[in-house]
């Protein structure tokens, strides 16, 4: 399985062995990946005034981060309580996660995760000054409280921004377009630096005594993705192009154990061909998908990251998201959708005749399909309607998409990262997409807002490990 994988990743990442390693800098603790994972680890090593420094491999901090929609599922925080949700806690949330993934997410860490993420967004807030708003008009799928936070902004791109802004602030030490080619390792596999490629071919090398991978999974690194997931070979990848496996093919090369390579997030609601996310909550209030025969084809509230496969399997491989004018409205609350409609992706049809003609569908099948909606009695997949849609109607085109993967290096509760004999090495961590996730090993194991809630807890958790192990060192 590792040389399959090594062969699939393609990449020139790798171990270098060393007795010590020869660096102008060292540093307690060398952060590969500028993300949410990474700049929160950073944050909270500097409360706890221990020094670090994060490699970004591009220009700026960005990633899967500054592409998703930026919520963050917390239990217990402050914002939570202000709103009046005072019935909601870390078990609660972790049987949410472990219901969706059927059981198969490891425990300890669902368990780490959910007690985790709570205490991280109120440390964000409180030191560093994001002010977190909670979504609280629907539920998310799979959710059984209102916990999803987010900026006012509601978009990734600006969570990005605010975590960059805390970290100038902060005076985190974030060296850019520093690709990191090969961990520096003695004899011991104790990871003793990191080799990294400047823009102008340079070679440089970090020293640290704790490293910390905080880049994501392998969505961008085709050969590994049609490897490991077959299914999306041929779908759009909506995530970013950094997913390259690499913290996957260091691990797989050190003898690390992995976990869940089969589990990831995908969306049933890329928005073709303008190439952006249209927010599952029209479709969880009301909204369906209609195929090009004009009938449904699944349960939409079963969550948006299974409604990939189910899209894609659809003639074409396309779907039409349909809802009418409440339901705009809502989505007009979300900035990617209304970037999507500036672009010209929303049809409005006055008529079931108008629509069928957009969809390109029989219009007695359709009819049929839109007077199903209005029966209170659940449909034969297992949804019931409060109300069906009434003209005039509106319709999105949307494809499925893989956004990001949740398999990764087998962590244990504290981010350590786990040989293949369960024990863990000496100061190698990894969190967030790096990692083996809480979503199982399939896609209908992602609870909504799992990727995020993997790295902010993640890197959370990973600064308290990295900062004890540094005071662990010091005499």
């Amino acid at each position: 399985m590792t040389n399959a994988l090594l062969d699939a990743g393609g990449l020139a990442r790798g171990i270098r062995r060393a007795s010590a390693v020869e660096a102008e800098v060292r540093v307690p603790v060398a952060i590969v990946g500028g993300g949410a994972c990474g700049l929160t680890a950073a944050l909270m090593l500097g409360d706890a005034g221990i020094e670090c420094v994060v490699l970004e491999r591009d220009a700026a901090p960005s990633g899967s981060t500054a592409l998703s929609s930026g919520f963050i599922p917390a239990p217990g925080t402050r914002v939570q309580r202000e709103h009046g949700v005072n019935d909601d806690s870390p078990e609660r949330f972790a049987a949410d996660i472990q219901r969706k993934a059927h059981g198969r997410a490891p425990q300890a860490l669902v368990d780490a995760y959910a007690g985790a993420v709570g205490p991280a967004l109120d440390a964000l807030q409180e030191r560093h000054g994001l002010d977190w708003v909670l979504l609280d008009g629907f539920l998310y799928p799979g959710h059984s409280a209102h916990r999803m936070h987010a900026l006012p902004q509601k978009t990734g791109a600006a969570l990005m921004a605010r975590l960059q802004s805390a970290a100038e602030t902060a005076g985190v030490p974030v060296l850019t377009q520093a690709l990191v080619e090969a961990l520096v390792v003695d004899a011991h596999d104790r990871v003793i630096g990191v080799d990294y490629r400047r823009p102008d071919g340079r070679r440089e090398t970090l020293g640290c005594d704790v490293l910390l991978l905080a880049c994501n999974g392998f969505g961008g690194n085709a050969p590994m993705v049609r490897a490991l997931l077959p299914e999306m070979a041929e779908a759009t990848f909506g995530g970013h192009v950094g997913n390259d496996g690499s913290a996957i093919l260091w691990g797989a090369a050190l003898g690390a154990r992995l976990r869940d390579l089969g589990g990831y997030q995908g969306h049933g609601s890329w928005v073709t061909p303008q190439g952006a996310l249209m927010s599952w909550a029209v479709i969880m209030e009301g909204g369906v998908q209609i195929n090009r025969e004009g009938r449904r084809f699944h349960d939409e509230t079963q969550g948006y990251s299974e409604a990939a496969v189910h899209v894609l399997a659809q003639p074409g491989g396309v779907a039409w998201n349909v809802f009418d004018a409440p339901l705009l409205e809502l989505a007009r609350g979300f900035p990617d959708f209304r970037d999507a409609e500036a672009a010209g992706a929303l049809r409005r049809c006055e008529t079931v005749a108008d629509l069928a003609a957009c969809i390109g569908c029989d219009e007695a099948v359709l009819a049929q399909t839109l007077a199903g909606l209005r029966d209170k009695t659940p449909q034969p997949d297992g949804r019931a309607f409060a109300r069906g849609l009434e003209a005039p109607y509106f319709a999105v085109k949307v494809t499925g998409a893989l956004f990001h993967t949740q398999g990764g290096l087998d962590i244990a509760a504290d981010m350590r990262v786990l040989r293949a004999d369960g024990t863990p090495f000496a100061n190698l961590l990894a969190a967030g997409g790096a990692a083996g996730g809480v979503s199982g090993d399939a896609v209908w194991g992602y609870l909504s807002g799992n990727g995020l809630l993997s790295a902010v807890a993640g890197g959370y958790l990973a600064a308290r490990t990295a900062a004890g192990l540094i005071q662990e060192s010091t005499p």
